[in-house]
């Protein structure tokens, strides 16, 4: 499974700071340890970025570079600020994150991904807003990828991303993503899938963000996620993408086919497993305790 860092990003209080104030080693700093923790891209999140997205953009890809050689994910919804960034990257193939399917968006994105080889993510927002089951998933797909064909872009540069929504508001959005996933290798031959995996956690308490993080990850994994945006310091959930947790799977996977558990047989670990994928899967009600019932 791919990984790509979501760290860098305006949001973020230190790295938000580091680059308003353009502090190169700040970010360099952080570009390394993305690096080191074995990511296969870097996201670059700098907002709307509405007076300034170019020139910072600008300024970003290069001192990235400067330090690491990984492909970077151009994140921003401002076309200028993409376009100075495919513009300015060098080394390897960008990736544009993301391409939503609304008319405004392909128009003016999908020929930059062709004229720079570049790959990018296509999220499945259509010009509603959020589809609201598994078959408007299938129609914006559909969609999208008719739109990247016209451009003459390959499907080997497209990743579909079908909108990770938090547990906390929209159970029953998981589920119809997960129903999407069935359909992808039929509506999108030959395209990748990626995942904005900490959104299943938004909202909820920081104890409670990497379990339920990991979790997720492991339901996608068996749905056929091929790639994830994640926290690029959780290194127990770059385990569980690397396959190296496979104990921890098979616990979820019993969630997901209904099989009878035995809690009282398992770890601390292993019962926090079961019991966040219950409330994932939709078996348990959402509430910020449930890891104490």
């Amino acid at each position: 499974m791919k990984l790509i860092g979501e760290n860098l990003n305006i949001v973020s209080k230190k790295y938000g700071k580091a680059l308003k104030e353009r502090d190169a080693k700040t970010l360099q700093e952080l570009a390394i340890q993305m690096a080191e923790a074995g990511m296969d891209y870097i996201d670059l999140n700098i907002g709307p970025a509405g007076k300034y997205g170019e020139e910072l953009m600008s300024w970003l890809v290069p001192v990235i570079h400067e330090v690491v050689d990984l492909p970077l994910a151009l994140d921003t919804s401002n076309i200028k600020a993409i376009a100075a960034g495919l513009k300015a990257h060098k080394k390897g193939r960008a990736m544009i994150n993301s391409i939503m399917v609304r008319p405004e968006r392909m128009e003016a994105l999908l020929p930059l991904a062709k004229e720079y080889d570049a790959e990018f993510v296509g999220l499945l927002w259509g010009p509603e807003g959020m589809p609201r089951d598994e078959n408007e998933r299938g129609a914006l797909c559909a969609e999208l990828l008719f739109r990247a064909t016209e451009q003459g872009i390959a499907p080997e540069r497209i990743y579909i991303d079908p909108i990770q929504t938090p547990v906390n508001v929209q159970q029953s959005q998981i589920m119809s993503a997960l129903a999407f996933m069935k359909m992808f290798p039929d509506i999108a031959p030959g395209c990748s899938s990626t995942i904005g995996l900490s959104n299943v956690s938004n909202g909820a308490p920081d104890h409670l963000r990497p379990i339920l993080n990991r979790v997720m990850l492991i339901i996608w994994k068996r749905w056929g996620m091929q790639s994830a945006i994640v926290d690029c310091f959780d290194k127990e959930l770059h385990a569980i993408a690397r396959g190296q947790r496979p104990e921890l799977e098979a616990l979820v996977h019993k969630v997901e086919d209904g099989e009878p558990i035995d809690m009282s047989s398992l770890t601390k670990e292993e019962q926090d497993y079961v019991k966040t994928a219950r409330v994932i899967l939709g078996y348990t009600l959402y509430s910020d305790s449930w890891l104490e019932l």
